[in-house]
């Protein structure tokens, strides 16, 4: 066997790369998909044509490396982790669009959730604070707006899932998740990793409804089709999957993916301690037979996507890869600052009434100071992230493992040293969240034969060390601070 397949359904695109035994990339196919917005703060993606791409993109990575199922060892699915399907068993087909991650639909039913007295004992169990952010609400939202949802639900005709849910029944006709991607429904106990009947009443969802849970690293099925006969060994949401692909095997390791949004995980062993500073307890991964290892998330909604809304909505670059040298034409942020509200605040915030906004212009403001405060956004609440992380593990951070597209740009790299004042470090493989999922599906085999052989790969490409100007970064983040505290309280 030549290669390991890793497929990796994300928010915007699907992608199938072909890894080779050194774990390095042989071939790489993708395709976007379609981002519906039918009402403000609605986002919605259209499941078939995810599927229709991902077969699209195994054939085109097939073809590019000249292979066949035959030369792949294994399988390894990573994906967009909170989005929700539900489909019919029967049939296979959605009853409505998925609903993304981004959606802000849920607030009313995470409102209730609250007003019943329910959020301690939902964090409790499930590591999660309520918020439209996760699956378990959306689930909700579709059995009451879809005709009939209920009571077929109640019968056993239909089936949900996240997306790698949707791919591998797709794939191999099993009705399975792993622990990474259930620890983010509010309805999985992350003590037990089992579906929680207390947070199933709560929403009233019927356990027929949901995959069966399984380890990370596990036997998940043997896939049809264009990968006919190939065992799926692997399936990690996405976040986890780049953890594991920077090698974060050890507690108090740290990565952070600069992807649509922006997500740090610092690895916190097989002991999963709650957050008290505003971040999520998640399962990071499990492999067949072990215990389950956990870590601390910071979730940030908008990170690349305000690039691609100053080039989509405001006209100012025409590619996302020239903000760099606009936000670069000014010395400073010339006092704006930028807070990317566009979905509330996630954490350490979790405000779902903020709302986006520049703050500090005057006629002196440009193009120039606008795109550096956009840039800037993401190193800032990187540092919310990461300050609040180091209280919860009480721990100072040594550096910060970085991957994700964002990270080509080296202005914002070196912004990120200077407001954290430590070494940011970026790995030699870009595709860390691929690559993540081929090491799980390797293992999962025996083509890779152990954790302490991958984090001997393990290499970095460039390190930003930070300035020494500490008087004017604790003055950046000061401002930044009194921004947030403006952009609270918008949505009423």
């Amino acid at each position: 066997m030549k290669f390991v397949a890793a497929i990796d359904q994300g928010t915007t695109s699907t992608r199938c790369i072909l890894f080779n035994a050194l774990g390095q990339i042989e071939a790489t196919d993708q395709l976007e998909h379609s981002q519906l917005t039918p009402q403000p703060g609605w986002v919605e993606h259209d499941a078939e044509q995810i599927w229709v791409n991902t077969q699209t993109v195994i054939q085109g990575a097939l073809a590019r490396a000249s292979a066949t199922a035959k030369d792949v060892a294994a399988i390894g699915i990573t994906n967009q982790r909170e989005t929700a399907v539900i489909w019919e068993r029967r049939t296979g087909k959605p009853i409505c669009p998925a609903i993304v991650w981004q959606d802000l639909r849920t607030t009313e039913i995470c409102a209730r959730l609250t007003q019943r007295g329910l959020a301690k004992a939902i964090t409790d169990k499930t590591g999660l604070p309520i918020a439209t952010y996760f699956s378990g609400p959306k689930i909700r939202w579709m059995l009451d707006n879809i005709s009939g949802a209920q009571s077929r639900a109640e019968r056993g005709e239909l089936l949900f899932g996240t997306m790698d849910t949707w791919l591998v029944w797709q794939l191999t006709g099993e009705h399975v998740t792993d622990v990474t991607n259930a620890s983010r429904t509010l309805l999985m106990n992350i003590d037990t990793l089992k579906w929680d009947d207390e947070l199933l009443d709560a929403l009233n969802i019927p356990r027929s409804l949901l995959p069966e849970i399984r380890p990370s690293i596990s036997a998940l099925g043997t896939a049809k089709g264009h990968l006919d006969g190939v065992p799926v060994t692997a399936v990690f949401g996405d976040q986890q999957a780049a953890l594991f692909g920077q090698c974060c095997f050890e507690p108090g390791d740290v990565k952070n993916t600069y992807g649509t949004g922006c997500f740090l995980l610092m690895n916190i062993g097989t002991e999963p301690c709650r957050s008290q500073h505003g971040l999520l307890t998640t399962v990071a991964y499990q492999m067949a037979n072990q215990a389950p290892v956990y870590a601390l998330e910071g979730s940030i909604a908008i990170a690349g996507a305000a690039v691609q809304w100053l080039r989509d909505n405001l006209g100012l670059i025409s590619r996302a890869s020239e903000v760099e040298q606009l936000a670069a034409s000014v010395p400073n942020n010339g006092d704006v600052f930028f807070v990317p509200a566009f979905s509330g605040l996630f954490a350490p915030y979790w405000r779902d009434d903020a709302r986006g906004m520049f703050i500090g212009l005057t006629r002196h403001s440009n193009k120039g100071h606008i795109a550096r405060a956009v840039l800037e956004a993401t190193a800032f609440q990187t540092w919310d992230v990461t300050e609040a992380m180091q209280r919860d593990a009480n721990a100072r951070l040594s550096s910060l493992k970085v991957d994700g597209k964002m990270v080509e740009n080296e202005l914002l790299m070196q912004f990120q040293a200077d407001v954290l004042a430590i070494p940011v470090v970026r790995a030699s493989t870009p595709e860390t969240t691929a690559l993540g999922a081929a090491y799980g599906a390797g293992l999962g085999i025996g083509y890779f034969a152990s954790l302490d052989e991958l984090r001997a790969r393990w290499q970095a490409s460039r390190t930003w060390a930070p300035s020494s100007a500490t008087e004017e970064r604790h003055a950046l983040i000061a401002r930044w601070h009194q921004a947030v505290q403006r952009s609270f309280g918008w949505v009423r």
